[in-house]
């Protein structure tokens, strides 16, 4: 099969399903408070260090 076709084929098959079966929002939520939690111990770990 062409590179187009398979394209083609694969926007069809995308097209076909209904909703995600996750949220994206809830993945979105996820990936931010695990952001969050590694921004708050970055903070905390180096909180007490001097700069040299």
């Amino acid at each position: 099969m062409s590179l187009s076709a398979l394209t083609i084929q694969a926007a069809e098959t995308v097209e076909s399903h209904g909703e995600p079966a996750v949220s994206p929002y809830f993945i979105g939520a996820i990936a931010l408070g695990i952001l969050l939690f590694l921004l708050l111990a970055l903070i905390t770990f180096g909180g007490g260090r001097e700069h040299s």
